[in-house]
């Protein structure tokens, strides 16, 4: 019931309502790695690895250091927590998949990235597609791979594998990236 006197204020859909303009939590500019600062001036892309499935608990991730090598066969690489639920799943199965993510998809990439929450789980909400490789969302490209070598690379695991499947899908959506701590797009 609404009181006389009280109203609800209205927001014009322009304006940003914040706390802070800044993360009270960041470490100051003067006391980061400057490799980190470097690395954050680098745009990078944001995708979603995913394995498991079947006998194997399903495990997703996200992953922003990565590349895709063409050839024959085509090639993706990237860097892993070793202590994440991803890696176990991947190193149990040998197989996993790579789901671009796309603008607007930032609480997805943030859900994986274990910085919001996932009440029932990671894969509880939204339209999932069970695949040999691992859930992927529908109506997502993604590439199933298989899983080829790791090793220590800094403070993760460099993960290399060999594509196996690719699935476009169109119409082509503007990429989601990361970029000095931020997600944007192109």
């Amino acid at each position: 019931m609404r009181q006389e006197g009280l109203h609800t204020p209205v927001i014009p859909d322009n304006e940003l309502v914040s706390i802070h303009a800044t993360d009270p939590f960041a470490t100051p500019d003067d006391q980061r790695s400057p490799l980190r600062r470097l690395r954050g001036r680098l745009p990078a892309p944001v995708t979603l690895w995913t394995a498991g499935g079947g006998d194997t608990r399903p495990a997703g991730l996200t992953v922003s250091s990565m590349l895709v090598a063409d050839g024959d066969p085509g090639r993706v690489a990237g860097l892993v927590d070793d202590e994440s639920d991803l890696w176990t799943a991947l190193e149990t199965t040998g197989r996993f998949a790579v789901v671009p993510l796309a603008e607007g998809d930032n609480q997805l990439a943030e859900r994986f990235a274990g910085l919001m929450p996932a009440p029932g789980g990671l894969f509880a909400t939204g339209d999932w597609a069970h695949t040999p490789f691992g859930p992927v969302p529908r109506g997502y490209p993604w590439a199933g791979c298989r899983l080829d070598r790791a090793a220590a690379f800094g403070w993760s695991l460099l993960v290399e594998a060999t594509v196996e499947v690719v699935e476009p899908a169109e119409p082509a959506a503007k990429p989601l990236l990361h970029h000095r701590g931020r997600y944007t797009s192109i």
